[in-house]
């Protein structure tokens, strides 16, 4: 089959690879549909963390199980399945309390033999803790599909952010990062009765899906800019603020703009390891929550508002390329001329496998 590999900074290739194949009777071969490439894949492009060269590459995945293994309970042949990005087994004690990503016995795609998001297929672990049915009524609905892919990871990373920052009906709300987390964010938050969203953008076509998302108020500034902006047109601060950046400058901020007694959730991954302003913090009482996203947790109620039409993150995939196109994807989204990049490896794509390099 075909699936991307990382090799090196830019340097993001689609080859032929192994098939998945049944190893442990817990497993199951789903045939994906549809893939994502994550804005935490670009600190592996960029060449800020360092992969072992030759590692399968995605962790975002929605497809149709072809094979079960013999003691798999809950996913039967056919059923179409929803990925969340860690793979966990559903039953240790982190798990029942909903902290999947804490899993006594989680695994990673892609690594320790894994296979990963952006394939034509994947064998999955632990398939009855990790995968979610979707109902059988979606069928093959494309865009009703669409609007389910990013419950694999940023429409439950930025659901996690807004319960972290404590949003409520009546929050007033600040997100920092319009990447497909914070548009989500912003989503997430004006589902759980977010009175005013103020999102953080400086490119109009992300903040034309953020106002479409619910954002009230644009906030275009960086830096002391945006915090003496936030300081004008506040009381003081904002109580509930959302960090789905992870840099040193957007957990400043984040940090800077908290109203005394505020919190700040963050899921921005902090891929740079940042220093915390723990005396801001400690001076003013302001809390800080956040971490990994425990998204198999939040797809069940998410998915519910989506098959209602309540929330529909589609517009956060802004660009859909097949097998051949993933190095295109990685580029598009390190230029920023795509903000979330949907991946379609229905078809064997017709490529020379050597040479699919991209950013060279």
């Amino acid at each position: 089959m075909l699936a991307s590999v990382y090799y090196g900074p830019h340097d993001v290739r689609v080859e032929n690879v192994a098939d998945p194949q049944i190893q442990e009777p817990t497993d199951v071969v789903v045939k994906i549909t549809h893939a994502a490439i994550c804005g935490s894949d670009l600190w592996f492009y960029r060449g800020i963390t360092r992969p072992e060269p030759g590692t399968h590459t995605g962790h975002e995945l929605m497809g149709i199980v072809e094979e079960v293994g013999r003691e798999v309970r809950s996913i039967k042949k056919g059923d179409r399945v929803i990925a969340p990005f860690f793979i966990s087994d559903g039953t240790c004690d982190f798990c029942r309390a909903g902290l999947y990503t804490s899993c006594r016995h989680r695994q990673s795609w892609g690594i320790g033999g894994n296979d990963a998001g952006q394939g034509e297929a994947a064998r999955v672990p632990l398939a009855d803790g990790t995968l979610v049915v979707v109902p059988a009524e979606v069928g093959d609905d494309q865009q009703l599909l669409k609007s389910l892919l990013p419950l694999t990871d940023v429409m439950g990373t930025g659901h996690h952010c807004a319960v972290c920052a404590g949003v409520k009906e009546g929050s007033t709300v600040a997100i920092i990062g319009d990447g497909a987390v914070g548009l989500c964010g912003v989503l997430a938050a004006r589902r759980l009765g977010a009175a005013r969203i103020i999102l953080f953008s400086h490119h109009e076509d992300r903040a034309a899906i953020g106002r479409a998302f619910g954002a009230t108020d644009i906030v275009t500034e960086q830096g002391e800019e945006a915090v003496n902006k936030i300081m004008a047109m506040s009381d003081g601060g904002i109580p509930h603020v959302m960090e789905c950046v992870g840099s040193q400058a957007t957990f400043d901020t984040a940090i800077n703009i908290a109203r005394p007694g505020g919190t700040v959730g963050f899921v921005g991954v902090p891929a740079e390891q940042p220093t915390i302003g723990l005396s801001r913090m400690f001076g003013s009482n302001i809390a800080m929550r956040g971490g990994v996203a425990p998204v198999r947790a939040y797809i069940p109620e998410l998915m519910a508002d989506i098959l209602a039409g309540k929330i529909d993150p589609a517009p956060v995939l802004t660009m859909t390329v097949n097998m051949s196109g993933i190095p295109d994807g990685y580029s598009a989204m390190d230029r920023r001329t795509a903000i979330k990049v949907m991946v379609r490896p229905l078809q064997r794509a017709a490529i020379n496998t050597k040479s699919g390099q991209s950013g060279k």
